[in-house]
C-alpha cells in the first residue's frame, strides 16, 4: 500500500496508478468520508454504473483502461473468504 505525504495546504496527491485504475481524470470529484481513523475516498459519478437486471446488479458503464475483471473478482473473493474466517 503506497503512502503519500500531506502538504501544508492539506492536499494529498493520489498515485497515477490508482487514478488510472479508478478512471479518474483531472476535474473529477471524489467524496471523502471518515470513520474513526479510517478515511474513505470514492469517485463521484454523475450516474450509477450499476443497474439491476432481472434482480441482479450488473455493471453498466465503462471500465478503466487495462482493468482485469477476472483479477478483480479473484481479489474480492479472497477478501470475502478472509473476512468469513475472522
Amino acid at each position: 500500500m503506497p503512502t503519500v505525504p500531506i502538504d501544508k495546504a492539506g492536499r494529498v496527491v493520489m498515485p497515477k496508478l490508482l487514478r488510472d485504475k479508478l478512471g479518474l481524470e483531472p476535474g473529477d470529484s471524489v467524496a471523502i468520508e471518515s470513520d474513526g481513523d479510517t478515511i474513505t475516498m470514492r469517485p463521484v459519478r454523475l450516474q450509477s454504473t450499476m443497474i439491476k437486471k432481472f434482480g441482479i446488479w450488473v455493471h453498466n458503464g465503462s471500465l478503466p483502461p487495462n482493468f482485469d475483471i477476472v483479477e478483480f473478482l479473484n481479489q474480492e473473493r479472497e477478501k470475502r473468504a478472509l473476512e468469513f474466517l475472522e
